[in-house]
């Protein structure tokens, strides 16, 4: 298989980077390992970052790498070297190697099973070349910022705006015959302004990351809605102790998915540090709702034909009417578990959870009363026994409708009781990230507050 030539990387690049994949697995077997894996980085990239109209940074990076892992029978070594010439790449195979006589067995080492690998690679259009001059990239960011700071004399000061691109190359191969590259870009703009009144001094921001240049928001667009983010926010105030309903809004509403997909993620599980073990065909959420997995969206962030390992990607449920459908597993991680890798070596690709007919004034039509969270602050997560509890800001609703900015207040509960008592999922999908879903109103939350 071969990857396929996009401007930005040669050809003579993109060969030379898979001829060192294939060397350190050459050399793994010629010095008497059973199998191994390696993988290669080349990477490059820009960032900007502007504050008051005037350039605070500009960085560029370069990423080399390459990583090698022998097998000697249920032992394994591994090792890793930033120089990508052909002695350096053999020094660390031969430390692999070196390494690999001290370890533990572990009967669950090794490569994924050949028959899982892939053999087809769609083109999911995941690169698009960098053409964008530090020029060009300073612009942005200060028109970014400039229409922030133009939209409102209560917004007297900037944290910054930034823009930030990166593409490069990861080649993956195994001794199993599985050698394949793939070019991959990514672009984000971001910007952070502060707001201030009688009250006193907020701060938001507003940000977004596509694959593609092309497809990222506006400068206005970036610098309206961090406007908007942050002047809305002035007057915040606390809010006694109660029970209530709570709306995560879509950007913050994707962590919930999170803490799920860490629960039924191999790594969770064996070591058995989950609050969803042994849940495997059991309801976690409502029936009406289902999470999937796709990992052949064109453009995703999280779009991949195969896995860390090789493994080829399929679409799948995890969740099909509130039912636990599957886990995510590697194949270490499977066979610890006694099942079969799910092509998740590397996390997640691109998991969509359901949602609804209602836009976000829906859901709070929906509430009534309760409050609306559009910040999540620290971690207080227990993976163990799924209690939850988070600072976090936002604003009270009542008759639906949004009353006042609230903050430093804290929401508390048990993942899985907040799971079953997800009310409805709105339409308005995020889909900066990884997780994309809509905003998700919960039936019922402790807010602790004065």
């Amino acid at each position: 298989m071969k990857t396929l030539v996009k401007s930005g990387f040669t050809r003579d690049r993109i060969d030379a980077t898979s001829a060192l994949v294939q060397l350190a697995l050459d050399k793994a077997k010629a010095s008497g390992a059973s199998a191994a894996e390696a993988s290669a980085l080349v990477a490059h990239g820009l960032s900007v970052t502007v504050r008051q109209g005037e350039i605070e940074t500009v960085e560029h990076n370069e990423d080399n790498s390459i990583s090698v892992t022998v097998y000697y029978g249920d032992t394994l070594g591994s090792a890793s070297t930033t120089d990508l010439e052909q002695a350096a790449v053999i020094k660390a195979v031969e430390a692999a190697c070196a390494i690999a006589q001290h370890t533990a067995e572990d009967s669950c080492f090794g490569l994924a099973d050949t028959g899982l690998l892939a053999s087809e690679i769609p083109d999911l259009d995941l690169y698009e070349p960098n053409s964008i001059t530090i020029e060009q990239a300073i612009d942005s960011a200060k028109a970014c910022e400039q229409i922030a700071l133009d939209s409102d004399s209560r917004i007297t000061n900037s944290e910054g705006a930034s823009l930030s691109m990166q593409e490069g190359l990861d080649v993956y191969g195994n001794t199993n015959g599985f050698l394949h590259g793939l070019l991959r870009s990514r672009y984000s703009k971001s910007c952070s302004v502060i707001a201030q009144d009688a009250s006193g001094m907020q701060r938001d921001y507003w940000y977004d990351t596509r694959r593609h240049f092309s497809d990222l928001e506006s400068d206005a667009s970036i610098g309206q809605k961090t406007a908007h983010r942050t002047l809305r926010r002035l007057g915040a105030t606390k809010l006694s102790t109660r029970q209530a309903p709570v709306i995560f809004e879509a950007p913050v509403a994707s962590s919930l998915v999170s803490h799920f997909l860490s629960a039924i993620s191999g790594g969770n599980l064996y070591r058995q540090s989950s609050f969803l073990l042994d849940h495997l065909g059991k309801a976690v959420f409502p029936e009406y709702l289902s999470i999937e997995e796709l990992p052949h969206i064109p453009r995703a962030l999280a779009s991949s034909p195969y896995d860390n390992e090789g493994v080829v990607t399929n679409e799948r449920t995890l969740v099909q009417a509130g039912v636990l459908q599957g886990y995510l597993l590697s194949s270490y991680t499977a066979r610890k578990l006694g099942m079969q890798t799910t092509g998740n070596a590397g996390g997640p690709h691109n998991v969509i959870m359901s949602h609804g007919e209602s836009d976000l004034a829906g859901l709070l039509r929906s509430m009534d009363t309760g409050l609306l969270v559009t910040e999540l602050i620290g971690y207080g997560i227990n993976s163990v026994t799924g209690d939850y509890s988070r600072g976090a800001a936002g604003f009270w609703v009542e008759r639906g409708e949004i009353q006042y900015p609230v903050d430093e207040i804290t929401i508390a509960g048990n993942l899985r009781t907040i799971y079953q008592d997800i009310v409805s999922v709105g339409n308005d999908i995020d889909t900066r990230g990884t997780i994309r879903c809509g905003s998700v109103l919960i039936g019922n939350m402790t807010i602790a507050g004065n």
